[in-house]
């Protein structure tokens, strides 16, 4: 309620009693307010009620909602089960426009809000997590090789001629064939053995480059998160070659959100050489269904490229989930998952704790 139903509710009801409801709704709202006035991850955790009534608010705010509204258009959020439309706390309308994923809808205000406020706090969680110059950054409704694979697409458009992706091998189908999907061949660079890790060969890197011609590579596609005995790519040296020979850097961050030591070697991969864009699973890193990913960069003129890319609206389902999630465990909730991950015994990290992040990691990851 505003402050005028509550002034007239003081004439039902002891004053006292109305204005002691009164904080109390007002201690949900000042958390609100912080979320919309800084964009970021809020340092503790919300309550479910302060959550569900900051989604009650932004589901108000659109077309199918209106009070007396009758929805006749093609896109007028029409559902006709009540359970999926609380399932979605009626925001139906998804997020985006035809044109870009990112764009304000003009019959969704709430949706939109959500969308934009989704991006900017997982922009806040990837810079608390390593990635400390990370640009932009938007969540997408695919998993991480179709994520993939609309980055590839977008750089086609960059760099026309290009028909071939260099890609350190790792033995993995998805990012295989997003590569496939975008009409790309990859080109598989055999890793070396270092004692008991196999690593990036960048000599047969560069020797690819030079015999296939820069103009020709569409990108380097390099690798943070696998299963040992690989390791992850050698991120810096390759960003420094994408740089020498003008190539775009797109990288499979995977699981990588959650490991200090694949957000790091980005960090520093940016620092000193090209990426050009980091791909991470939602499901792996933030313990949400399957289903969405995030594409981040450090120039954010591409990553909002990327995004226009995508042909026509998006489901909110996965920004909707991941903000309840990150708005549950706050800023501080996470790092301690993140701690916890980096503290489990070796001998425990085949499987998942029971409170933290998915930690079926390699232990070169710690």
């Amino acid at each position: 309620m505003n402050s005028e139903n509550f002034s007239l509710s003081e004439k039902i009801v002891s004053s006292s009693y109305i204005r002691q409801g009164s904080q109390a709704r007002r201690s949900h709202e000042q958390l609100i307010r912080h979320l919309l006035e800084q964009g970021k991850c809020p340092e503790e955790g919300w309550s479910e009620s302060t959550i569900e009534l900051f989604l009650n608010e932004l589901a108000v705010m659109d077309s199918n909602n209106f009070l007396g509204n009758c929805g006749v258009g093609e896109r007028e959020g029409r559902v006709a089960s009540s359970l999926v439309a609380r399932r979605h706390y009626r925001l139906i309308h998804g997020i985006g426009r035809s044109g870009d994923i990112a764009a304000i809808q003009p019959k969704a205000a709430g949706s939109s809000l959500l969308n934009k406020l989704t991006n900017s706090v997982v922009l806040d969680i990837l810079k608390l997590s390593g990635v400390r110059s990370v640009a932009s950054c938007f969540v997408v409704p695919m998993a991480t090789g179709m994520s993939l694979t609309l980055c590839f697409l977008t750089l086609r458009h960059r760099r026309p001629k290009a028909r071939y992706i260099i890609w350190p091998r790792i033995d993995q189908k998805s990012c295989f064939k997003a590569m496939i999907t975008a009409g790309f061949e990859p080109v598989v660079v055999e890793n070396i053995l270092e004692g008991d890790e196999l690593r990036t060969d960048l000599e047969a890197v560069e020797c690819k480059i030079e015999e296939l011609g820069a103009e020709n590579i569409l990108c380097v596609h390099s690798t943070t998160s696998c299963f040992a005995p690989r390791v992850p790519d050698r991120l810096e040296e390759l960003a420094v070659l994408c740089t020498k020979y003008n190539i775009p850097h797109i990288v499979n961050n995977a699981y990588g959100v959650q490991s200090s030591k694949c957000m790091h070697l980005i960090q520093q991969g940016a620092r000193v050489g090209r990426i050009d864009a980091f791909v991470q699973s939602l499901d792996k890193n933030f313990m949400v269904p399957v289903g969405g990913a995030i594409i981040a960069g450090f120039d954010e003129s591409f990553i909002q490229e990327i995004s226009k890319m995508y042909p026509g609206r998006a489901s909110a389902s996965p920004s909707l989930d991941v903000l309840i999630t990150l708005l549950t465990l706050g800023a501080r909730g996470y790092k301690k998952l993140l701690s916890e991950r980096k503290e489990i015994p070796l001998a425990s990290r085949m499987t998942r704790h029971h409170k933290g992040l998915l930690i079926s990691l390699s232990p070169h990851y710690a």
